[in-house]
């Protein structure tokens, strides 16, 4: 959801250790050799190395994530009813997470691009969803949103450095790269369900909707949503610190106010539709996938 800015450079100071008084003889390689190696397994030369060290590759988790959507999707295939619509849930849960994953995943390689290379070292490039701020802001929440009131506000944090990237409008690019990655997903979608047959054209539909609503409620200059982000580095400095003190409850508001002001959510919906048309979403397929996640309602 929103990307957590740290304000410090993230350059590491450097210690010179001088050792005085007179030497006894040549020293002991043995004993050089066990502190070389305390030495990189302990203390600041570990902690050098290993912020060095990025993890790599893409992370079995978020793989897991995809199989069960792809399982998701698969069980709408068998024709039962009951298959059917326990199918759609899996794919829109599971899809979902997917793109959390994705979501923040676009802050952390667009932060990559503009200087903070920290990103690397903290596995945000991995795609694992577990190296994200806060597992449960980052996954449970946003899937209770989803499924109590049809809501998806994404809802973790990458935390990014700043003083390391290289101007105010690259902060802003790495807010809006998240939104932007759900509008993507919903227009690669679209794309997809004409290929499939209807029932999983439905729930992939419904799938995509989910999308535009995100990149919609995130892209909106709200604290603690991406579409301040975006406006938040040309702030006055005096403004930015007291907004900062209520940011991380504004994602709640929003949602009590989406929940319990009918015309608010309906006005939004509304915008929701109109650029779900425009990515090329089937409206029709998309009501019948929210009916059918949503069968305890009917």
């Amino acid at each position: 959801m929103w990307v957590k800015p740290s304000h410090t450079c993230g350059r590491m100071s450097r210690r010179t250790v001088v050792t005085c008084g007179e030497r006894e003889g040549p020293p002991d390689r043995h004993s050089v050799a066990e502190r070389l190696a305390r030495a990189w397994n302990t203390g600041a030369v570990a902690s050098v190395f290993s912020a060095r060290r990025p993890a790599r590759g893409i992370s079995p988790v978020f793989l897991a994530l995809v199989l069960v959507t792809v399982g998701g999707g698969a069980l709408t295939l068998v024709g039962t009813r009951i298959a059917v619509t326990a199918g759609i849930v899996v794919l829109v849960l599971a899809g979902w997470a997917v793109s959390l994953c994705l979501h923040e995943f676009s802050h952390a390689v667009v932060a990559d691009r503009c200087g903070d290379h920290t990103v690397r070292g903290q596995g945000y490039l991995t795609l694992d969803i577990r190296r994200y701020a806060n597992v449960g802001l980052t996954f449970v929440l946003p899937l209770l949103f989803l499924l109590i009131g049809g809501i998806p506000l994404p809802g973790g944090a990458v935390w990014i450095r700043r003083g390391l990237l290289r101007s105010r409008a690259a902060a802003s690019a790495v807010a809006a790269a998240g939104p932007l990655m759900n509008l993507l997903l919903a227009f690669l979608i679209s794309l997809l369900v004409p290929l499939v047959p209807p029932l999983l054209g439905a729930g992939l539909s419904f799938l995509a909707l989910i999308q535009v609503l995100a990149f919609i409620l995130n892209i909106l200059p709200i604290p603690g949503l991406d579409g301040w982000g975006v406006i938040d580095p040309y702030l006055p400095d005096h403004t930015r610190v007291a907004v900062s003190r209520f940011a991380p409850y504004a994602p709640l508001v929003l949602f009590a106010v989406l929940i319990f002001l009918r015309p608010v959510a309906s006005a939004l919906f509304g915008l929701a539709s109109l650029v779900y048309g425009a990515v090329g979403g089937d409206s029709t397929l998309a009501g019948l996938g929210q009916e059918l996640f949503f069968f305890w309602q009917r």
